[in-house]
Protein backbone atom coordinates (compact mmCIF):
# COMPACT_ATOMS: atom_id res chain seq x y z
CA UNK A 1 0.00 0.00 0.00
CA UNK A 2 1.59 3.10 -1.37
CA UNK A 3 1.52 6.07 1.22
CA UNK A 4 -1.41 7.92 -0.24
CA UNK A 5 -3.81 4.97 -0.19
CA UNK A 6 -6.95 4.68 2.01
CA UNK A 7 -7.05 2.20 5.01
CA UNK A 8 -10.27 0.96 3.43
CA UNK A 9 -12.15 1.71 -0.13
CA UNK A 10 -15.19 3.76 0.81
CA UNK A 11 -18.58 2.30 1.22
CA UNK A 12 -21.97 3.60 1.29
CA UNK A 13 -23.62 4.35 4.50
CA UNK A 14 -26.91 5.66 3.99
CA UNK A 15 -29.57 7.82 1.65
CA UNK A 16 -26.54 9.79 -0.43
CA UNK A 17 -24.39 7.72 -2.29
CA UNK A 18 -22.05 8.33 -5.49
CA UNK A 19 -21.30 5.52 -7.28
CA UNK A 20 -18.42 5.05 -9.06
CA UNK A 21 -16.28 6.70 -6.42
CA UNK A 22 -15.82 3.48 -3.72
CA UNK A 23 -12.65 1.91 -5.43
CA UNK A 24 -9.12 2.46 -3.15
CA UNK A 25 -7.24 3.11 -6.40
CA UNK A 26 -8.62 6.07 -7.59
CA UNK A 27 -8.45 10.08 -6.58
CA UNK A 28 -11.81 9.72 -4.67
CA UNK A 29 -9.53 7.74 -1.85
CA UNK A 30 -8.50 10.78 -0.80
CA UNK A 31 -12.06 12.05 -0.04
CA UNK A 32 -13.46 8.41 0.80
CA UNK A 33 -10.33 8.45 3.71
CA UNK A 34 -11.49 11.92 4.83
CA UNK A 35 -14.83 11.21 5.02
CA UNK A 36 -14.06 7.24 6.98
CA UNK A 37 -12.00 9.05 9.91
CA UNK A 38 -15.48 10.40 11.26
CA UNK A 39 -17.12 8.53 13.49
CA UNK A 40 -20.57 7.39 12.41
CA UNK A 41 -22.51 8.19 15.33
CA UNK A 42 -22.22 12.44 14.99
CA UNK A 43 -25.61 14.25 13.94
CA UNK A 44 -25.89 17.17 11.72
CA UNK A 45 -27.76 19.62 14.03
CA UNK A 46 -27.70 22.54 11.63
CA UNK A 47 -26.74 23.86 8.10
CA UNK A 48 -26.73 27.01 6.13
CA UNK A 49 -25.40 27.50 2.78
CA UNK A 50 -25.29 31.29 2.16
CA UNK A 51 -24.23 33.32 -0.55
CA UNK A 52 -20.36 33.72 -0.27
CA UNK A 53 -19.61 30.79 2.68
CA UNK A 54 -21.21 27.45 4.43
CA UNK A 55 -21.45 26.66 7.47
CA UNK A 56 -22.30 22.42 9.05
CA UNK A 57 -23.20 22.37 12.78
CA UNK A 58 -22.80 19.07 14.40
CA UNK A 59 -22.50 17.39 17.85
CA UNK A 60 -19.45 17.36 17.77
CA UNK A 61 -18.34 21.18 16.74
CA UNK A 62 -19.10 23.40 13.09
CA UNK A 63 -16.94 23.63 10.15
CA UNK A 64 -16.81 25.98 7.60
CA UNK A 65 -16.40 26.69 3.79
CA UNK A 66 -16.58 29.23 0.96
CA UNK A 67 -19.17 28.57 -1.80
CA UNK A 68 -17.77 27.58 -4.63
CA UNK A 69 -20.49 28.01 -7.51
CA UNK A 70 -21.20 26.04 -10.35
CA UNK A 71 -20.97 22.42 -11.50
CA UNK A 72 -23.28 20.39 -11.84
CA UNK A 73 -27.17 19.91 -11.05
CA UNK A 74 -27.88 19.56 -7.97
CA UNK A 75 -29.31 16.81 -6.41
CA UNK A 76 -29.71 16.54 -2.85
CA UNK A 77 -32.33 18.70 -1.49
CA UNK A 78 -33.36 17.23 1.60
CA UNK A 79 -33.15 18.37 4.88
CA UNK A 80 -29.65 17.20 6.17
CA UNK A 81 -30.71 18.09 10.00
CA UNK A 82 -30.48 15.21 11.87
CA UNK A 83 -28.49 13.26 9.33
CA UNK A 84 -25.39 11.35 10.29
CA UNK A 85 -22.37 13.67 9.76
CA UNK A 86 -20.54 10.95 7.77
CA UNK A 87 -23.34 11.07 5.76
CA UNK A 88 -23.26 14.73 5.16
CA UNK A 89 -19.50 14.72 4.02
CA UNK A 90 -20.34 12.24 1.58
CA UNK A 91 -21.61 15.49 -0.69
CA UNK A 92 -18.20 16.63 -0.97
CA UNK A 93 -17.69 13.95 -3.60
CA UNK A 94 -20.71 15.51 -6.00
CA UNK A 95 -19.46 17.88 -8.76
CA UNK A 96 -22.16 19.89 -7.98
CA UNK A 97 -20.10 22.29 -6.29
CA UNK A 98 -22.99 24.38 -4.13
CA UNK A 99 -23.91 21.15 -2.81
CA UNK A 100 -19.98 19.84 -2.33
CA UNK A 101 -19.12 23.36 -0.57
CA UNK A 102 -21.50 21.69 2.19
CA UNK A 103 -19.88 18.44 1.86
CA UNK A 104 -16.20 20.14 2.83
CA UNK A 105 -18.06 22.06 5.45
CA UNK A 106 -18.92 18.86 6.91
CA UNK A 107 -15.62 17.11 6.98
CA UNK A 108 -14.29 20.54 8.97
CA UNK A 109 -17.22 20.09 11.33
CA UNK A 110 -15.16 17.21 12.34
CA UNK A 111 -11.23 17.73 11.73
CA UNK A 112 -10.96 21.51 12.60
CA UNK A 113 -11.85 21.39 16.11
CA UNK A 114 -9.39 23.16 18.84
CA UNK A 115 -8.52 19.74 20.44
CA UNK A 116 -7.81 17.70 17.60
CA UNK A 117 -6.10 21.16 16.09
CA UNK A 118 -3.89 21.66 19.53
CA UNK A 119 -3.03 18.32 19.38
CA UNK A 120 -1.40 18.14 16.18
CA UNK A 121 0.87 21.33 17.60
CA UNK A 122 -1.17 24.44 16.13
CA UNK A 123 -0.47 28.03 15.70
CA UNK A 124 -2.25 30.26 15.82
CA UNK A 125 -1.93 33.42 13.48
CA UNK A 126 -1.18 36.98 15.14
CA UNK A 127 -1.51 40.51 12.95
CA UNK A 128 1.38 41.94 12.23
CA UNK A 129 2.81 45.41 10.73
CA UNK A 130 3.79 45.42 7.02
CA UNK A 131 6.05 47.48 5.21
CA UNK A 132 3.59 49.83 3.51
CA UNK A 133 2.07 50.06 7.40
CA UNK A 134 -1.25 48.27 6.77
CA UNK A 135 -1.91 45.20 9.41
CA UNK A 136 -2.83 41.62 8.36
CA UNK A 137 -2.48 38.55 9.69
CA UNK A 138 0.69 36.24 9.85
CA UNK A 139 -0.71 34.32 7.47
CA UNK A 140 1.21 31.08 5.47
CA UNK A 141 2.64 33.87 2.62
CA UNK A 142 3.93 35.36 5.37
CA UNK A 143 5.43 33.01 7.67
CA UNK A 144 7.24 31.69 4.21
CA UNK A 145 8.38 34.54 2.48
CA UNK A 146 12.39 34.53 3.37
CA UNK A 147 12.19 30.55 2.38
CA UNK A 148 10.69 30.65 -1.07
CA UNK A 149 12.47 34.28 -1.87
CA UNK A 150 14.33 33.09 -5.25
CA UNK A 151 12.46 30.67 -5.85
CA UNK A 152 9.85 28.96 -8.10
CA UNK A 153 6.35 29.58 -6.39
CA UNK A 154 2.92 28.66 -7.87
CA UNK A 155 -0.09 29.82 -5.99
CA UNK A 156 -3.54 28.14 -6.62
CA UNK A 157 -5.95 31.15 -6.14
CA UNK A 158 -5.70 34.34 -6.52
CA UNK A 159 -5.32 35.63 -2.64
CA UNK A 160 -5.37 38.95 -1.43
CA UNK A 161 -2.09 40.50 -0.86
CA UNK A 162 -0.63 37.71 -3.17
CA UNK A 163 1.64 40.37 -5.10
CA UNK A 164 3.87 40.61 -2.27
CA UNK A 165 5.15 37.38 -2.94
CA UNK A 166 6.09 38.55 -6.56
CA UNK A 167 8.46 40.93 -4.81
CA UNK A 168 10.87 38.26 -3.57
CA UNK A 169 10.13 35.10 -5.90
CA UNK A 170 9.20 34.14 -9.53
CA UNK A 171 5.30 33.73 -9.07
CA UNK A 172 2.69 32.44 -11.12
CA UNK A 173 -1.02 32.73 -10.33
CA UNK A 174 -3.69 29.78 -11.19
CA UNK A 175 -6.66 31.15 -11.30
CA UNK A 176 -10.55 30.19 -13.05
CA UNK A 177 -11.19 33.91 -13.71
CA UNK A 178 -7.72 35.74 -14.63
CA UNK A 179 -7.57 39.51 -13.80
CA UNK A 180 -4.01 40.16 -12.91
CA UNK A 181 -0.45 39.61 -15.07
CA UNK A 182 0.18 37.55 -12.85
CA UNK A 183 -2.93 35.22 -13.47
CA UNK A 184 -3.08 32.06 -15.63
CA UNK A 185 -5.66 29.69 -16.39
CA UNK A 186 -5.97 26.98 -14.24
CA UNK A 187 -5.10 24.33 -16.97
CA UNK A 188 -1.77 25.78 -16.71
CA UNK A 189 -1.64 23.64 -13.71
CA UNK A 190 0.14 20.36 -15.82
CA UNK A 191 2.94 22.99 -16.88
CA UNK A 192 3.73 25.12 -13.71
CA UNK A 193 3.74 22.74 -10.94
CA UNK A 194 5.89 20.12 -11.70
CA UNK A 195 8.55 22.84 -11.85
CA UNK A 196 7.35 24.50 -8.67
CA UNK A 197 9.55 24.98 -5.71
CA UNK A 198 6.99 25.93 -3.92
CA UNK A 199 2.96 25.21 -4.09
CA UNK A 200 0.48 27.37 -2.13
CA UNK A 201 -3.14 25.33 -2.95
CA UNK A 202 -6.49 27.35 -1.87
CA UNK A 203 -8.71 24.55 0.29
CA UNK A 204 -11.78 25.51 -2.16
CA UNK A 205 -9.57 22.57 -4.64
CA UNK A 206 -10.92 20.28 -1.97
CA UNK A 207 -14.73 21.14 -3.33
CA UNK A 208 -14.03 21.78 -7.13
CA UNK A 209 -12.01 18.05 -6.86
CA UNK A 210 -8.65 19.65 -8.15
CA UNK A 211 -6.73 18.56 -5.19
CA UNK A 212 -5.99 14.94 -5.73
CA UNK A 213 -3.95 15.86 -8.99
CA UNK A 214 -2.08 19.19 -8.11
CA UNK A 215 -0.72 16.93 -5.18
CA UNK A 216 0.20 14.42 -7.48
CA UNK A 217 1.49 17.11 -9.95
CA UNK A 218 3.94 18.92 -6.50
CA UNK A 219 6.02 16.41 -6.32
CA UNK A 220 9.40 18.04 -6.56
CA UNK A 221 7.06 21.65 -4.48
CA UNK A 222 6.88 21.83 -0.52
CA UNK A 223 2.67 22.31 -0.66
CA UNK A 224 0.87 24.20 1.85
CA UNK A 225 -2.70 24.63 1.58
CA UNK A 226 -4.02 27.68 2.87
CA UNK A 227 -7.65 28.97 3.28
CA UNK A 228 -10.74 28.15 5.55
CA UNK A 229 -11.75 25.56 3.46
CA UNK A 230 -8.60 23.47 4.23
CA UNK A 231 -9.81 20.07 5.63
CA UNK A 232 -7.51 20.27 8.61
CA UNK A 233 -6.83 16.85 8.54
CA UNK A 234 -3.16 15.03 9.01
CA UNK A 235 -3.60 12.23 6.45
CA UNK A 236 -3.02 15.02 3.73
CA UNK A 237 1.04 14.57 5.25
CA UNK A 238 0.55 11.30 3.34
CA UNK A 239 -0.46 13.23 0.37
CA UNK A 240 3.18 15.27 0.13
CA UNK A 241 1.51 18.38 2.39
CA UNK A 242 3.87 20.20 4.36
CA UNK A 243 1.38 22.07 6.08
CA UNK A 244 -2.33 22.86 6.70
CA UNK A 245 -2.99 27.22 6.98
CA UNK A 246 -6.22 26.44 7.58
CA UNK A 247 -9.17 27.78 10.44
CA UNK A 248 -11.43 26.69 13.34
CA UNK A 249 -14.59 28.44 14.58
CA UNK A 250 -13.99 31.00 17.43
CA UNK A 251 -17.65 32.27 17.61
CA UNK A 252 -20.09 30.07 16.26
CA UNK A 253 -23.07 32.67 16.52
CA UNK A 254 -21.17 35.02 14.42
CA UNK A 255 -20.01 32.71 11.70
CA UNK A 256 -23.54 32.12 11.85
CA UNK A 257 -24.59 35.33 11.49
CA UNK A 258 -22.00 36.34 8.69
CA UNK A 259 -23.03 33.30 6.43
CA UNK A 260 -26.55 34.52 6.74
CA UNK A 261 -26.73 37.50 5.56
CA UNK A 262 -23.25 37.18 3.72
CA UNK A 263 -21.12 39.91 5.31
CA UNK A 264 -19.73 40.42 8.72
CA UNK A 265 -16.12 40.06 9.97
CA UNK A 266 -16.00 36.19 9.32
CA UNK A 267 -11.88 36.02 9.32
CA UNK A 268 -11.06 38.35 12.31
CA UNK A 269 -13.60 37.64 14.96
CA UNK A 270 -15.54 34.42 13.89
CA UNK A 271 -13.05 32.15 12.96
CA UNK A 272 -9.22 31.80 14.21
CA UNK A 273 -6.69 31.00 11.29
CA UNK A 274 -4.27 29.14 12.33
CA UNK A 275 -1.47 26.61 10.87
CA UNK A 276 -0.61 22.82 11.60
CA UNK A 277 2.37 21.70 9.92
CA UNK A 278 3.75 17.70 8.99
CA UNK A 279 5.29 16.16 11.67
CA UNK A 280 9.29 15.98 11.27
Amino acid sequence: MSHKECCDAGTKTGPISFPGTYEPNTPWKLYNHLIGGIPEDIEVTDVCLGSHWCYVEAACGMGVSMLVRGGASRTYRQDLRGMKLREVAELSKSWSFPEATIGVAALNAWYAQPDKLDALGAVYEEPVELPDGSIRKLDAFETYREEYAGKKVVVVGHFPHVERVAEVAGLTVLERSCTSPLDVPDPACEYVVPAADFLFVTGTTFTNKTAPRLLDLAKNARVIMVGPSVVMSPFLFRWGVEALAGSCVADPEKVRTAVKIGAGRLFGEALRMLMVKAPR
